[in-house]
């Protein structure tokens, strides 16, 4: 089912002719009664009960609103053009907001994609684009939007690490962007068929469960000091080679073999120690 546009008849317009009818129906059923004509009289009164039933086809669209006109169990259409408008009175019309709209999902326990239980909460923005089927595909829609932007969030949080254990690994923690856009195009698909348009979906809350969070704090502090020692090996190691090729090339000291190992050595000591060195004069020879 798709959603067909339609416009009433203009409410004001309307307001004032139901309300001449209603006068005149009155002024015309005293006249029958003193008369005493009963025909009349009866008449009168089954006008006046139309007019006054008229009266509940009025109906209002606020902005950014719209009502979803059914006639006896056939959808007829939307109305989504603000005003005052008239109806049929005997339509049932479901009211139905297009306005931009947050749902934030409640702090999910799951598993990631390593086995470790995390805590994850998101939100998601979201409106209504097809009217006809936010009322007819679905039971109610504003549910089916939270249920299933939960169940989104859960499947994406077993399918990547909290943390990515390889450079190019993509993870719940590091990799903000991406698993948003993939949080909303799921969100998405599933409620494609409720008529709702997901504008934006983003993470809002990620961190391990408290059974766990002790030990995987001190596991990425570990992870953050082999990161640190690796960068100054590396760093040592390069200033170490420059010394050397410079000592070579400026001809300041020739030194064999052994006395290459023993600078590199000492050099390396200073370098990736992570206290002070404390320098040693030797008043000798290199060998002494």
């Amino acid at each position: 089912m798709r959603e067909k546009e339609i416009n009433g008849l203009s409410g004001w317009l309307m307001l004032i002719l139901l309300v001449a009818v209603l006068i005149l129906s009155i002024v015309m059923l005293v006249s029958a009664a003193r008369a005493e004509a009963g025909y009349a009289v009866l008449a009168w009164i089954v006008v006046m009960t139309i007019d006054a039933a008229c009266l509940f086809g009025l109906t209002v669209v606020n902005p950014n609103e719209a009502k979803v006109v059914q006639l006896f169990g056939v959808y007829k259409g939307s109305i989504k053009q603000q005003g005052f408008w008239w109806v049929h009175p005997l339509t049932r019309r479901h009211r139905v907001s297009l306005r931009i709209r947050n749902f934030e999902s409640s702090k999910l326990k799951v598993n990631d994609q390593d086995g470790n239980p995390i805590e994850i909460a998101a939100v998601v923005v979201w409106r209504v684009v097809e009217t006809a089927e936010a009322i007819f595909h679905v039971d109610d829609y504003e549910h089916f939007l939270h249920v299933q932007s939960e169940s989104a969030v859960r499947n994406l949080a077993t399918r990547y690490p909290y943390d990515a254990h390889k450079e190019d690994q993509m993870s719940l923690r590091m990799s903000v962007l991406e698993i948003a856009h993939q949080l909303r195009d799921e969100i998405q698909e599933r409620l494609t068929k409720a008529g709702v348009e997901v504008i934006e979906a983003r993470i809002t809350h990620l961190a391990y469960a408290p059974e766990i969070a002790s030990a995987m704090l001190r596991r990425q502090q570990a992870s953050a000091i082999i990161a640190a020692r690796q960068k100054i090996v590396e760093g040592a190691v390069g200033m170490v080679e420059m010394a050397l090729e410079q000592l070579s090339e400026k001809h300041v000291v020739e030194l064999d073999e052994e006395r290459k190992a023993s600078m590199v050595s000492n050099l390396l000591v200073v370098l990736c120690s992570d206290r002070d060195a404390q320098p040693i004069i030797n008043t000798g020879t290199l060998y002494q």
